[in-house]
C-alpha cells in the first residue's frame, strides 16, 4: 500500500494547491503503459503566480539566520527519510527504475538537504589586507533571489534536491518546473516542504504540458535571477539564449558522452564490476552512463567475455518486481532511438555479443555490441539506453584521442593499477569528473558537472552554493 497522503495532482504554488485549471494531462507508467494519474495541466500563468509568490517569500526567507534556515532543512530531510518507501513507490510507478534504485535515490536526494543544511552556515566572506592604512576591505556573500529551476524524468528527486537545497539553505526562494512524465515525485517532496515548515513561497512547484512556455517565462523573467537546468544540450542552449537579456546566472547540467577505458594493466574484474554500475543503473537511462567502452586490444578478449556473462545475468522487468535491475525506457521514442542506434551499429560492422532486441514496446534486452568503429551514429550521441558499445585502441595515445573526440565533457572513467598512468590520464580527459578504478561517483560532497557541450557550473560539495551567491566588496574609508 502506498500512502495517499502524498499524492497530489496539481501545481503547489505560495504554499497552496493550485486550482486554476480543469485540464488533465495523464502520466503514465512506461512498465505498461497504464494511466496512473491525471495531473491539472496548468498554463503560463502559473509560473508567473510562482515567481511573484517566490519574490515575495524572498526578503522574509533571506533574512532568516542560516541557522534557521538549517533546522527547516533538517526537517525536510528527516520526512523524506521518514517517507522513503513510499517515495520510492511513487518514482518506480512513474519513471519505472527498479524498486531498489528508487530508495536509493531517495536516500541519495535527501543527502543533498542534509549536507546544504549545514553547508548554508559556511557562506563565509574575507577580510582582504588594504592598500592604504585609512582602508580596510571585507567581502561578504548574499543570496542571489529567486531561482527557476527545470528537471528531468530520469532522477524526479534528487535532480530536484541537488538544485534547491543549496538555494534554500543560502536563502534564495524557488520555482521549480519538473518533467511532465515525472510530477509526481516532485509534488510528493513539496507536501512534505509545507509539513517541514518552509514559509509560503519559497518553495513552488508548477506542473503542465507546456515545458517550452514555463521555461521561456522563467528565463525572461527580470524576477528570476538564477536558472538552473538538467537536460538536453539543445534546450539549455536556447534556455541561455532566452536569459541573455536579463544576464541571469546559469547552471546548465547537459547532455554526455562518457568513455570507460580499460588498459592493460587493469583489473579486468574490477572493472567489469565497474563498467556494469556505471553502464546500466536505470536502464542506462542517466546523464553519467557509460557511452563507449575503449578497451586495449591485449586485453579486449577477456573482458568481452567476463563482461558479457555479467549482462546476461540482468534480470528485467517492472520495477515493482523484487531483484529486478533494468526496468522499461521511459517511452516509445526512447525505444525506436535505441533500436535505431542497433540497427545503425549492425549496418556499420558491429557485431550483437547480447541481447540487441526489443522484448516488447516497453523493454529493450540489455546489449553489448563489439568491434565499433567511430563510423556509427552512438559514437557521437547519447545513447540513453541498455546498450554498451566496445572498441578496441592500442595506445595510451589513442585511448585519449579516442575519448576526448567529442563535444561533450561531464563524466569519464578508467582502469589502471599504474599510479603515473592515473594521474597523466586523469589530468588529459576533458571531462568535468573522473572515475579512477571506479563506476560509481555521483555523491552530495563532491562537485557534480561537466565541461564542453556537457554545460557549467557545479552540483553537491562546497562549490554547490557558489552559484546562489552574489559576492559584495565593502570598502571602508577615512579610517584614520
Amino acid at each position: 500500500m502506498m500512502n495517499k497522503e502524498l499524492l497530489f495532482n496539481t501545481s503547489y504554488v505560495d504554499g497552496k494547491w493550485s486550482t486554476n485549471t480543469s485540464e488533465t494531462f495523464k502520466v503514465y507508467n512506461p512498465a505498461n503503459g497504464e494511466v496512473i494519474a491525471e495531473i491539472r495541466d496548468d498554463d503560463a500563468s502559473i509560473v508567473e503566480q510562482a515567481i511573484t509568490a517566490a519574490d515575495k517569500a524572498f526578503k522574509q526567507w533571506s533574512g532568516k539566520t542560516a541557522s534557521e534556515r538549517s533546522k527547516i532543512l533538517e526537517k525536510w530531510y528527516d520526512l523524506i527519510c521518514e517517507n522513503q518507501e513510499d517515495l520510492a513507490k511513487i518514482m518506480t510507478y512513474e519513471c519505472g527504475k527498479p524498486l531498489t534504485e528508487s530508495r536509493g535515490e531517495v536516500s541519495y536526494g535527501a543527502s543533498f538537504i542534509k549536507w546544504f543544511a549545514e553547508e548554508g552556515k559556511r557562506t563565509y566572506g574575507d577580510v582582504i589586507p588594504s592598500t592604504s592604512n585609512s582602508k580596510r576591505i571585507v567581502t561578504i556573500k548574499q543570496p542571489i533571489g529567486v531561482v527557476g529551476a527545470m528537471t528531468p524524468w530520469n532522477f524526479p528527486l534528487a535532480m530536484i534536491t541537488r538544485k534547491v537545497a543549496p538555494a534554500l539553505a543560502t536563502g534564495c526562494t524557488v520555482v521549480v518546473r519538473p518533467s511532465e512524465e515525472t510530477p509526481l515525485t516532485a509534488l510528493a517532496i513539496a507536501k512534505l516542504s509545507k509539513d517541514a515548515g518552509f514559509p509560503n513561497g519559497v518553495f513552488n512547484v508548477v506542473v503542465g504540458k507546456d515545458a517550452p512556455t514555463m521555461g521561456k517565462i522563467l528565463c525572461e523573467s527580470n524576477l528570476v535571477k538564477k536558472i538552473s537546468f538538467t537536460g538536453s544540450t539543445k534546450v539549455g542552449q536556447l534556455l541561455m539564449s532566452q536569459s541573455a537579456k536579463t544576464l541571469k546566472k546559469m547552471s546548465l547540467e547537459l547532455g554526455g558522452n562518457a568513455p570507460f577505458i580499460v588498459f592493460e594493466d587493469a583489473d579486468l574484474d574490477a572493472a567489469v564490476q565497474g563498467a556494469m554500475v556505471s553502464k546500466y543503473r536505470n536502464a542506462g537511462q542517466t546523464c553519467v552512463c557509460v557511452n563507449r567502452f575503449l578497451v586495449h586490444e591485449n586485453v579486449y578478449d577477456e573482458f568481452v567475455e567476463k563482461f558479457v556473462a555479467e549482462v546476461l545475468k540482468l534480470k528485467i522487468g517492472n520495477g515493482w518486481v523484487e531483484k529486478v535491475e533494468i526496468g522499461p525506457l521511459i517511452h516509445k521514442k526512447a525505444l525506436e532511438k535505441t533500436e535505431d542506434f542497433i540497427v545503425d551499429a549492425k549496418n556499420k560492422g558491429g557485431e550483437i555479443l547480447c541481447g540487441g532486441n526489443k522484448i516488447d514496446q516497453f523493454f529493450y534486452e540489455p546489449t553489448v555490441i563489439g568491434e565499433a568503429n567511430t563510423k556509427m551514429d552512438l559514437t557521437h550521441e547519447e545513447i540513453f539506453g541498455p546498450v554498451a558499445a566496445i572498441f578496441k585502441f592500442s595506445t595510451d595515445e589513442e585511448a585519449l584521442r579516442m575519448a576526448n573526440d567529442t563535444k561533450y565533457g561531464l563524466a569519464s572513467y578508467f582502469y589502471s593499477q599504474n599510479i603515473s598512468r592515473c594521474w597523466k590520464v586523469a589530468e588529459a580527459l576533458e571531462y568535468g569528473m573522473v572515475g579512477i578504478n571506479e563506476g560509481l561517483i555521483s555523491t552530495e560532497v563532491a562537485p557534480f558537472g561537466g565541461i564542453k557541450h556537457s554545460g557549467m557550473g557545479r552540483e553537491g560539495s562546497k562549490y554547490g552554493v557558489e552559484d546562489y551567491l552574489e559576492i559584495k566588496y565593502l570598502c571602508f574609508g577615512n579610517m584614520e
